[in-house]
C-alpha cells in the first residue's frame, strides 16, 4: 500500500523536491528532472505543501501548490513557466476539469504551451492532479504555432510549440478546424479528424506526419482499439513514430480518442528496432531517433517466453529487458534516458515497480507514473522512455 502524504513530510530543502518523486513513497527515489542540454524534464508532481508534507485542500489549492512546486525547480534550472513546452495535466476525476483550468491558466497569461488532459488513477490517496511538463532552456528559441486552418483555442494551450528543431504537439480532440466544436462519430471518424488537426499544426510548422518522432493515443474505450489502428495506420504507415496507447477518461465524454505527438526535422530520422527482433504489425515503431534523441515506444513485459500473468515483477523486469535491448541497438542504456512515463493498471503496484526502476534504471530519469488502462489483456505495465545521447 502507498503512504500517505503524512508520512512523506520532509525537512524543507534547498529545493523542495518534495511530491516530485512520488512512485515508490521514497521522496528521493527519482530526482524530479533529468538533465538535458535543450529542455527541462520535470517530473509528475503533486500538490503537496513542501513545508508540511500535506497535501493542499481542494482541487483548485493542489493545482496551485503543484505549479509553485514546479515553478521553483524551473527557477533553479535557469527557465520560468514562459519558456514551458509541453504540459500533461492527469486528473483523479474529469469532473474537476474547469477548476483546474481556473487556477491553471493563471501560470500561464500569453502564449501557452501544447497540453494534453486525461483521467487517470494517481499514486497517492487523495491527490487530485499530477502535471509533468517540458521547458526550453534559455538559449533554445521557442514559437507559437498557430494554423491559419484552426480556430484558436478556447481552453489554456496553445495547437503547437516550435523549439529548435522540435514540435510539440498539443493532445488533439476531434474538433471541426473552423468552429473548434466537437465532431462526433465513431472512432475511425474521430481519429481521422484528430489526424487532421495534427496535419495543420505540422503543415504551419514546416513539417509533416513523416516528422512524427513519438505520440501518446488515450483512449475512451479499449475495445476500439483495433478499429482506431485502422484509422491512425492511414496517416502514419511508413516507418511510423513510436506510440503508447492507454484508456484513460477524456475530458469531453462525446470523445473517443485523444491523441498528442511530438515531431523533430532532422535528416538523420531512423527508426531502431532490437537485435533480432521485428518491426510491429501494429502502425508504431518500437523506437525513432533523430540525430541525439531517441523516442521509445512504450513497451509491455511480454517475451519470448509469453508474458507473465498477473507477475507485475516479472512484467516489469521484462519490459525494461524489451526497452533495454532497443537501446543498446542505438548504443545507448538507461543512462541515456531522460524522462519516461510508466503505466500502470492497478496504481497499487506503483511501489513494486518503483522499486524495479531504482534497481535498474536508476534516479536519474524523471518519471511520471499514473494508473491506466492498457491494450493487452495480460498487460500489467506499459513504459514509454525518451533517452539523449549526450545525457549521462
Amino acid at each position: 500500500m502507498l503512504v500517505s502524504s503524512r508520512s512523506l513530510r520532509l525537512v524543507p530543502l534547498i529545493i523542495p523536491f518534495v511530491v516530485l518523486a512520488l512512485f515508490t513513497g521514497r521522496p528521493a527515489s527519482s530526482r524530479p528532472l533529468a538533465p538535458d542540454r535543450d529542455y527541462v524534464h520535470v517530473a509528475g508532481t503533486m500538490g503537496i505543501d513542501p513545508t508540511t508534507g500535506e497535501l493542499a485542500a481542494g482541487v483548485a489549492g493542489q493545482v496551485r501548490q503543484a505549479m509553485k512546486n514546479i515553478g521553483v525547480v524551473l527557477h533553479a534550472e535557469g527557465t520560468d513557466f514562459s519558456r514551458v513546452l509541453s504540459v500533461n495535466v492527469f486528473l483523479s476525476d474529469t469532473r474537476h476539469f474547469s477548476e483546474m483550468n481556473e487556477v491553471y491558466r493563471s501560470f500561464f497569461p500569453s502564449d501557452p504551451p501544447t497540453r494534453a488532459t486525461v483521467g487517470v488513477d494517481l499514486p497517492l490517496p487523495g491527490a487530485f492532479v499530477q502535471i509533468a511538463l517540458v521547458a526550453a532552456r534559455p538559449h533554445v528559441d521557442r514559437r507559437v504555432i498557430k494554423p491559419a486552418q484552426l480556430k484558436s483555442p478556447e481552453l489554456p494551450y496553445s495547437w503547437g510549440i516550435l523549439a529548435g528543431n522540435t514540435l510539440f504537439i498539443a493532445g488533439a480532440t476531434s474538433r471541426d478546424p473552423d468552429t473548434y466544436e466537437p465532431v462526433t462519430g465513431d472512432v475511425g471518424t474521430q481519429t481521422r479528424r484528430v489526424f487532421g488537426n495534427i496535419g495543420a499544426v505540422l503543415n504551419a510548422a514546416d513539417m509533416d506526419y513523416g516528422d512524427l518522432s513519438s505520440c501518446t493515443v488515450f483512449m475512451d474505450d479499449s475495445r476500439e482499439f483495433s478499429e482506431m489502428n485502422v484509422a491512425y495506420r492511414e496517416f502514419a504507415a511508413d516507418d511510423p513514430p513510436a506510440r503508447a496507447t492507454v484508456r484513460a477518461g477524456l475530458m469531453n465524454p462525446v470523445f473517443k480518442v485523444e491523441i498528442q505527438c511530438v515531431a523533430e526535422r532532422g535528416a538523420s530520422r531512423s527508426v531502431v528496432v532490437a537485435r533480432g527482433a521485428s518491426r510491429p504489425t501494429s502502425p508504431f515503431s518500437p523506437a525513432v531517433r533523430v540525430g541525439q534523441r531517441m523516442y521509445l515506444a512504450g513497451m509491455v513485459g511480454r517475451g519470448p517466453e509469453g508474458i507473465a500473468k498477473g507477475d507485475i515483477e516479472a512484467q516489469t523486469r521484462q519490459t525494461l529487458a524489451n526497452l533495454g535491448a532497443t537501446l543498446a541497438a542505438a548504443e545507448m542504456g538507461f543512462g541515456n534516458v531522460t524522462a519516461m512515463h510508466v503505466f500502470l493498471l492497478h496504481i497499487e503496484h506503483a511501489a513494486a515497480v518503483g522499486s524495479i526502476l531504482d534497481d535498474l534504471v536508476g534516479s536519474g530519469p524523471s518519471r511520471t507514473v499514473m494508473g491506466a488502462g492498457l491494450m493487452g489483456p495480460d498487460n500489467l505495465v506499459e513504459i514509454m522512455m525518451l533517452a539523449n545521447e549526450t545525457s549521462h
